[in-house]
């Protein structure tokens, strides 16, 4: 039930972090994977290693905020692989200010990636599923800020909120096609927007008051996401499930 054989599978924000591991741990299950993102010299090495270790994969570039390249990005990965059975929306930002501080170009960056971005990819993958007649399984990367909130995040915690929203309305309706919504909502993972805090006295000092007292490993995420991608998870639909190691039950976020 958790197989992911011959499934083509298509990973935003591909190109490091969290998105780098789910695509390199979705083709251990099987997925032929397309790895999107902006930076097309880091996919062709993540490309190059799901290759070398007996997987399928190609690189498309792709700038989620731009729904000209979404669109031909999605055209090149028909083209080679079919239609696209499995989303996982995972390109994201963020721009760490105070409320007061936030411009209006930071704030529409930051909603324009991880919303507007999570909208253009979902809604192309939706709609040439329905005119292929295929089932499918749509999977935003939100966060446990989309649920509660942090100093400093607003305009990523408004973003994430809004992804949270969105999946439960597109559940709904994409339910009748056989598509279905739901998201992950991960805690602190260390990642190339986030190491520089946590290695800093002050982001220790942070983890040690998490109920794991550690910080959660890129590879723990894949067991959500594997669930909801394969038949296991054929009857999930429009669910917002947090693996953060407890903290949002805290309410330390």
């Amino acid at each position: 039930m958790f197989s992911l054989d011959e499934k083509v599978v298509m990973v935003t924000g591909a190109s490091s972090g969290l998105g780098h591991t789910i695509a390199k741990g979705l083709s251990k299950q099987g997925a032929i994977i397309v790895a999107a993102a902006r930076r097309a010299e880091r996919l062709d090495v993540l490309v190059d290693e799901i290759v070398a270790e007996g997987g399928r994969a190609i690189a498309v570039e792709m700038d989620v905020a731009q729904r000209e390249s979404v669109n031909n990005a999605i055209d090149m990965a028909e083209a080679s692989c079919g239609t696209i059975e499995v989303l996982v929306n995972n390109a994201g930002v963020a721009d760490t200010k105070n409320f007061l501080k936030i411009t209006e170009s930071s704030r529409d960056y930051v909603m324009g990636v991880n919303f507007n971005g999570v909208w253009n990819v979902a809604q192309e993958v939706a709609d040439r599923l329905v005119s292929a007649g295929k089932p499918g399984s749509i999977i935003n990367i939100g966060s446990v800020l989309g649920l509660t909130a942090h100093p400093g995040q607003t305009a990523y915690c408004a973003s994430k909120a809004a992804v949270v929203h969105l999946t439960k309305a597109m559940s709904i309706d994409l339910m009748r096609h056989q598509i279905s919504v739901n998201a992950i909502a991960p805690g602190w993972f260390k990642t190339e927007m986030n190491e520089h805090y946590f290695n800093s006295p002050d982001g220790k000092a942070y983890v040690e008051r998490m109920p794991a007292r550690r910080l959660g490993n890129p590879e723990e995420l894949l067991g959500a996401v594997i669930l909801l991608a394969s038949d296991a998870g054929s009857f999930i639909n429009g669910v917002v499930l947090p693996v953060d190691g407890a903290i949002s039950v805290l309410g330390i976020v």
